[in-house]
């Protein structure tokens, strides 16, 4: 089984803007609740149907297979629900992992997160000096749940 463990982050100024180039994704959801959920996803002209387990801790089983990126457009057109989640991601090496920045556009506009992905639960971190508040524990930043409740209508 793959697992996934990965931390979030928000992201408190523009210095990370220079250190790479973006890769507009467009994804949505056909399954999203507290036990799973079933991704469709395109970035850039790929596309990747994604499943993943309940979240324990910062840890989840996931599965991702790349689809033809035909198949994910229609599958975002037709079955996921709305809104999509419209983003922008950099890949930014830093250490020895590499972080991805999502800059959201859309229903999300104005939010800009920043994660990183683990090899095991209590693996120091070095962070950015562009890392601001952990949100790992807030599901508010789920990007299945900004498609239930999207950061525009956060009070």
């Amino acid at each position: 089984m793959a697992i996934e463990i990965e931390r979030k982050f928000l992201v408190k100024n523009d210095s990370w803007r220079t250190l790479a180039a973006g890769t507009v994704y467009r994804q949505g959801y056909i399954v999203s609740d507290i036990d799973r959920t079933v991704r469709i996803r395109l970035a850039g002209d790929r596309g990747y149907i994604t499943i993943k387990g309940a979240t324990s801790g910062i840890s989840r089983s996931e599965f991702e297979y790349e689809i033809p990126g035909s198949d994910a457009s229609e599958l975002l057109d037709t079955l996921c629900d709305r809104p999509l989640i419209e983003k922008t991601r950099y890949k930014i090496p830093y250490g020895d992992l590499l972080w991805e920045v999502d800059e959201f556009v859309g229903e999300n506009q104005g939010l800009v997160v920043a994660e990183v992905e683990l090899t095991h639960p209590d693996q120091q971190v070095t962070l950015p000096d562009w890392i601001g508040q952990e949100v790992s524990d807030d599901p508010r930043y789920l990007n299945s749940n900004l498609v239930k409740l999207p950061f525009s209508q956060w009070k």
